[in-house]
């Protein structure tokens, strides 16, 4: 099975993990990004360097406290502060702000960890190992169902954004950025708005499917 599958797998059916992101409802735009851009910098050049920063350090502060999806973790912080951009909420202090958020998240990841360890103890064993492969096995089926519904371009820039390990996932990210002549912040809002669509589609059935291509 590939593994760019199973990670996708990973954030659109998030209930299945210890620690999962609450489902984004909202979705970043264009718009929305530029003017989370321009809440850091009348520059743009150095409201992108900053922007740079803050989520290198996001990713860090969840990754020092073994949440399992960093990336995932900081881009929804982010997520969640250009929503309020664009609801006109003023920034003061970038820093703290964004770090406050990615606390407020981290609160809500524990919590439902705390809530799926207590569901897990009190379900029977043999419940578990008998719905476990069978809930994971549809899963996988629904979500390559989906997969095949997107166009061919949108799917190969999914499967190949979610590809490879740490370093190797950063390295095959640059070049498939390169390949499509855009920047890597564009090719993360895109994935993140195809990752909607194959959300929706499981979630909503065949239906929305059809809307996808």
């Amino acid at each position: 099975m590939s593994s760019s599958v199973l990670t996708i797998q990973n954030c659109i059916f998030p209930e299945m993990h210890a620690a999962p992101t609450p489902r984004r409802r909202w979705v970043l735009t264009q718009d929305a990004f530029d003017k989370l851009l321009i809440s850091l910098d009348e520059d743009r050049d150095t409201a992108s360097e900053k922007y740079l920063e803050i989520r290198s350090n996001l990713i860090r502060f969840f990754q020092w406290r073994g949440t399992p999806f960093p990336e995932d973790h900081a881009d929804e912080t982010i997520n969640r502060i250009a929503k309020r951009v664009s609801e006109k909420e003023e920034i003061r202090n970038p820093a703290s702000y964004y770090l406050g958020v990615a606390r407020m998240l981290l609160l809500e990841i524990n919590r439902e960890r705390i809530r799926e360890q207590q569901a897990l103890t009190e379900m029977p064993i043999s419940q578990f190992e008998s719905e476990s492969s069978e809930d994971f096995d549809e899963r996988i089926e629904l979500l390559r169902s989906c997969l095949r519904h997107l166009s061919d371009e949108n799917r190969q820039l999914i499967l190949q954004y979610y590809h490879g390990e740490k370093g190797e996932k950063i390295d095959s990210r640059r070049k498939l950025s390169e390949r499509l002549g855009i920047s890597v912040n564009t090719l993360r809002m895109r994935a993140l708005r195809i990752r909607e669509e194959l959300q929706r589609c499981a979630e909503n059935g065949h239906e929305h499917c059809q809307a996808m291509r």
